[in-house]
């Protein structure tokens, strides 16, 4: 049998190009195909804009791979399905696919699913995985905020509508990241007051990035609207 190619999850940091590690760059160097994710059919990826500086794509195959943003089950499975199988058509030809994905690859992130589906379908396809830095590393390093200390414990939040849940996590943790923070900034906002931790709390957009923004007033931000890939850190006693 035919040389099957490896699947490579390359995490590419947070925004800056030169946060992505040694290793990332000699594989997306090595490797034949780079794929990418991206919500619909010609919007730019922004985990490519963060590596497209060391990438030759008339040296490359570029893969581009939509991800449709829906929570219909049927048309996830028949998504995913096509997407598995038109990268499994590059590697069935021997060729190494390079899924390059913003921040770590096994911290919330598009590749986790691409890696199971691809086992389950084609258990016989190596998958390598380049670890990066998180969006929540990047936000630490700019804030120059230290996420723990000594004893004190961390948690990570995909923040939500659950009011008592996120209240419960800033009550009993002394730092939270508060990740998709944007959609329910509002409810969040309204908890760190009730609990006085307002002037304990930063939000950072597209951290890194020639796009970043950060507050550190949050209450300003009340009614707002913020991109996507927006977190929140709440440190107590900061």
């Amino acid at each position: 049998m035919s040389r099957i190619g490896r699947l490579i999850g390359i995490g590419v940091g947070p925004g800056d190009p030169e946060l992505i590690t040694v290793k990332a760059y000699r594989m997306l160097k090595e490797s034949p195909v780079i794929a990418y994710p991206k919500k619909r059919m010609g919007e730019k990826s922004y985990a490519l804009a963060i590596v497209e500086t060391y990438i030759n794509p008339l040296e490359k195959e570029m893969l581009g791979l939509v991800f449709p943003m829906t929570k219909n089950r049927a048309v996830l499975e028949k998504e995913w399905h096509h997407t598995v199988e038109k990268v499994w058509e590059r590697l069935s030809q021997g060729k190494d696919v390079a899924f390059v994905t913003e921040g770590d690859p096994f911290l919330y992130s598009t590749f986790i699913h691409m890696s199971r589906v691809m086992q389950q379908q084609h258990p016989e396809v190596e998958i390598v995985t380049v670890p990066g830095i998180s969006s929540i590393n990047g936000a630490a390093a700019k804030l120059n905020l230290p996420l723990a200390d000594g004893d004190e414990q961390v948690v990570i939040v995909p923040a939500n509508t659950d009011r008592e849940a996120m209240k419960k996590a800033l009550l009993e943790h002394d730092t939270v990241i508060f990740l998709k923070v944007a959609k329910v900034l509002d409810l969040i906002i309204d908890v760190l007051e009730e609990l006085d931790l307002l002037n304990q709390a930063a939000v950072v957009t597209k951290v890194t990035s020639r796009q970043e923004m950060i507050w550190r007033q949050v209450a300003e931000l009340k009614g707002q609207k913020l991109n996507y890939l927006t977190l929140m850190v709440v440190k107590k006693g900061c």
